[in-house]
């Protein structure tokens, strides 16, 4: 008897070439080069060349702006398989992402035309900034401010943890446009900050704007996350997401929907890694022996093998149902926490069950699950934290099952 395929597991002839084709760049092009530019932490110049040629900076942008006009779900399975080779990459193109949905979706129509096509051929980078020193969660409670000065918005703040905050040439950013609105989040406005892309100190137009020395971390090297100073930066009233009769005042909101779509992408990257550490572990278990045979023959490296598949699968599903929903219009606020919640966590645990496979091998970098080891963690705080996710979700839960 046939059995009719998964809705969620399916891809189109489109999304299978597109896939295989980073697959195959992934291959490569990134696995390659990944553990020397990370060790050197060192910025992928001639991978993200490359990923310009493919097009990848524009995957979801309409052709008309230049871009493939993608859907959601395509883009996750691309993220996955970039993951796979290495999130660094991923991660430049995921901020991109962000600010090319908050353009696409709450952008003016000046604006579109004005940043798209550079945005979607790669010439111009996006980042986005929410978080600040010592802010931790409560983007409520953000400090960075701006006043209206004559034609412009003056900024005045310091934002943290900018993926990509050196090399991009634009930053959404959010800050706040009237201090005393209640609650605060109404007085929030997300502005669209340009920038000279490498320059630690920003001069001419951009004056105002410097970037400190890179953030030493212990994963997720080679794309750089940074400090954003501000200081009496002025940003025309023209670059106000939206435009100021739309936008003001409601950057809050616009945020909290693109980090929506920023959970589905933190979870195709938890997919991606996780994949990663599963072929690693495949591999090596089947090339090392004790006592006399390979270890993938010891019954408990084969449960380990199954728990880390399944756990694989079942991110994969839920990622893509996220994603799926999200392209249908509908609702997909609890599934996408839900999704980023679990792949997040999945990443972490089959890459230290990879790594206790490896037994001591895991533990050198000549060996690639050391650099996934460090590379995992990250999962599980950006867009959001475990913890904030399970508040979002119990949240949620509650209110699509009022009693």
């Amino acid at each position: 008897m046939a059995v009719a395929s998964e809705p969620y597991t399916e891809k189109t002839d489109e999304q299978r070439a597109i896939t295989e084709m980073v697959r195959q760049f992934v291959d490569e092009r990134v696995l390659p080069i990944a553990e020397e530019h990370d060790h050197e932490d060192k910025f992928p110049e001639a991978v993200v060349s490359q990923m310009k040629e493919l097009g990848l900076f524009g995957v979801t942008i309409p052709e008309e702006y230049g871009g493939m006009g993608l859907d959601l779900t395509t883009y996750a399975m691309i993220v996955e398989e970039l993951s796979r080779g290495w999130i660094s990459v991923s991660g430049i193109v995921n901020t991109h992402f962000i600010g090319s949905y908050l353009l696409m979706k709450f952008g003016t129509g000046e604006q579109r035309e004005r940043f798209l096509p550079l945005m979607a051929n790669g010439d111009v980078r996006a980042a986005f900034s929410l978080s600040e020193p010592g802010l931790g969660s409560d983007v409520q409670a953000i400090s960075t401010r701006a006043k209206r000065d004559s034609e412009d918005w003056v900024i005045n703040g310091t934002k943290m943890w900018v993926t990509n905050g050196l090399m991009s040439g634009l930053v959404f950013l959010l800050a706040k446009s009237d201090p005393d609105a209640t609650p605060p989040y109404k007085g929030m406005t997300c502005f669209i900050t340009e920038k000279e892309p490498g320059a630690a100190v920003n001069e001419g137009a951009f004056t105002g704007l410097s970037v400190p020395p890179k953030i030493k971390k212990m994963g997720y090297k080679g794309v750089e996350s940074t400090e954003l100073v501000y200081e009496d930066y002025r940003c025309p009233a023209q670059n106000v997401l939206g435009g100021e009769e739309d936008g003001l005042n409601r950057g809050f909101g616009q945020m909290m929907d693109a980090l929506e779509v920023g959970r589905v992408n933190v979870a195709a990257r938890g997919v991606g890694i996780a994949q990663r550490a599963l072929e690693l572990a495949l591999r090596y278990s089947q090339e090392r022996k004790t006592f006399g045979k390979q270890i993938a023959d010891h019954q408990a490296i084969q449960f380990k093998l199954a728990d880390m598949a399944t756990k694989v699968e079942a991110a994969r599903l839920l990622t893509l149902k996220a994603a799926r929903l999200k392209d249908a219009g509908q609702r997909s606020d609890l599934e996408a926490g839900m999704a980023k919640l679990f792949a997040s966590e999945i990443g972490k645990e089959v890459v230290e069950d990879a790594f206790r496979i490896h037994g001591g091998y895991g533990y050198s970098k000549e060996y690639e699950i050391e650099r996934l080891y460090r590379d995992a963690p990250l999962l599980l705080i950006g867009e959001g934290t475990s913890e904030i996710q399970r508040m979002v979700i119990g949240k949620k839960l509650l209110q699509r099952h009022k009693t």
